[in-house]
């Protein structure tokens, strides 16, 4: 089995010692560095290339959000999840805003952790639990601005955006409406730039908030 490639950035080596120690029990995981900053991130991640970096918010020297977009600058691909203690509104909309494909909080269970990794490299955004409700809070600032993008949706773009909300993968919603997967991200890329949003995540906190369907 080919193992995914992690890397861990953490000025906290205790901390990066337990995260290592768990991924070393995934049969699919494996931890190829551990940098103690932001500069040393940048160097060890063109390096080994990992699949998905772990990168703290608050270290000494280049912040997360520093070293995030330095990583990004030097060209690198990895998937890079953001991992804090901060559940601030105000860190996690500025990592989203930067482009994160995640952002988990160090208290997570380690199953979920596991599981968001996971999730992570196979390309889905992900948030620890407690942070969904900052997602939807943000966009009920704009709350009226919102009700009204809903008129320029398509009823496919309507269609598909309900079955994301629903949870469903671009494949399973191509199956269910008749139409190529290559179709539905045309139509997901359509209405997210209609509505002003980013990802699938912000995608379907919305339409629940628009009551487009019922959780």
């Amino acid at each position: 089995m080919t193992k995914s490639k992690i890397l861990l950035v953490d000025d906290h080596p205790m901390l990066r010692k337990g995260v290592a120690q768990l991924i070393s029990l995934e049969d699919n995981l494996k931890v190829v560095g551990e940098a103690n900053s932001g500069e040393e991130a940048i160097t060890l991640s063109l390096q080994v290339n990992p699949d998905l970096i772990l990168l703290d918010l608050n270290m000494k020297g280049l912040s997360g959000i520093d070293t995030l977009n330095a990583l990004k600058r030097a060209g690198i691909t990895s998937k890079i999840v953001m991992f804090s203690v901060s559940d601030s509104e105000a860190d996690v909309l500025q990592a989203l805003k930067f482009g994160v494909d995640g952002y988990l909080l160090k208290d997570s269970e380690p199953e979920e952790l596991i599981e968001k990794i996971n999730l992570a490299i196979a390309g889905e955004l992900v948030l620890s639990a407690p942070l969904t409700q900052i997602l939807a809070r943000s966009l009920q600032t704009n709350h009226k601005k919102n009700i009204s993008l809903i008129d320029k949706l398509t009823q496919r773009e309507l269609e598909i955006l309900k079955s994301i909300a629903e949870g469903n993968s671009n494949k399973l919603i191509a199956n269910k409406l008749g139409i190529t997967e290559a179709t539905v991200k045309v139509h997901v890329k359509n209405l997210l730039k209609k509505l002003n949003l980013k990802t699938r995540v912000e995608a379907a906190v919305w339409a629940v908030e628009k009551k487009l369907i019922s959780r």
